[in-house]
């Protein structure tokens, strides 16, 4: 009873500060879309436009990205993703702040959920398998537009391709280093503690998700080629359906694929605010001849 009382405290601290560095993390999950690139004012677009509308536009773009140049721009990201935390601005609170509060709470509950979800192996496969097969076909679309776009010479398909793929290379960066070093046990060990820093976990750590970074990091960069509705019901549906499966298939606890999904999003929009070259150029041929283009973009 003496050593049980004497390691209480010990315990709490660990799990508090083992709290304090999940934030930590999230808040540079939050900082991925820097503001030198995803929260400035665009020159090319009417500098009338009220901002509050909606999240501001996109600067010029930086270059486009070809097939050939994909591994160096996909080398170039890393700086500004692993140092946007010093990026963060008070604006950035607005969402900054609900994504932190949303993963104390679901760090706080996760053991909870996970032993009250079913372990039934047989349901448990089959939510694993939908999760398999629903990231396999929402990955499948960037490859066939690359490759409608490269055989048809459609360059927005194609850009749409290659942007995807950034997004995909950026997002396995991120999540593979951070489950190295946070070493996070999956929900099946040890009771769904959901330890960090667990040994002998390494590269196959729980948190994130690695299904939900790449499934959000595709959706934002489809969802932002083409900003249709349907469009975007169809991606974050789809993202959305991948992450409930992972948790369903006790895969990963609610707080994995929160912050994994987070930071898809963040770096799926981040490349496609970067790159793109099908958005703001209508609407700046639209102030020269004073008509609205069907195709205009506005976020």
């Amino acid at each position: 009873m003496k050593k049980r009382a004497a390691w209480g405290p010990v315990h709490s601290i660990c799990k508090a500060s083992l709290r304090s560095i999940v934030m930590l993390f999230c808040i540079c999950v939050a900082g991925v879309c820097p503001a030198t690139y995803g929260f400035q004012t665009s020159a090319l677009v009417d500098s009338t436009t009220e901002p509050a509308d909606a999240l501001p536009d996109a600067p010029a773009a930086s270059g486009q990205v070809t097939a050939k140049g994909l591994p160096l721009a996909i080398l170039k990201d890393q700086i500004p993703i692993w140092t946007s935390p010093i990026r963060i601005r008070p604006h950035d609170l607005f969402w900054l702040l609900p994504l932190g509060a949303a993963t104390g709470i679901t760090l706080s509950t996760d053991t909870d959920a996970m032993r009250n979800l079913s372990r039934d192996p047989t349901f448990n496969k089959h939510a694993v398998n939908a999760s398999n097969y629903l990231l396999g076909s929402e990955m499948a679309v960037p490859v066939a537009m690359f490759g409608v776009g490269y055989f048809k010479d459609n360059a927005h398909a194609r850009e749409t391709g290659l942007l995807s793929g950034e997004a995909l290379a950026d997002g396995v960066v991120v999540e593979e280093i951070s489950k190295i070093i946070l070493r996070r046990e999956r929900p099946l060990y040890n009771n769904a503690a959901g330890d960090f820093f667990a040994p002998n976990v390494g590269a196959d750590g729980s948190f994130p998700s690695s299904h939900s970074t790449l499934a959000w990091s595709v959706a934002a960069v489809i969802a932002g080629e083409y900003p249709s509705k349907w469009v975007q019901v169809g991606v974050y549906s789809t993202a959305t359906s991948v992450s409930l499966m992972r948790v369903l298939g006790q895969e990963h606890f609610p707080t994995d694929v929160l912050v994994g999904g987070a930071a898809g999003w963040l770096i799926g929009h981040y490349v496609f605010k970067k790159h793109t070259r099908f958005h703001a150029a209508p609407v700046n041929l639209a102030q020269d001849t004073g008509d609205e283009p069907s195709n205009a973009y506005r976020p």
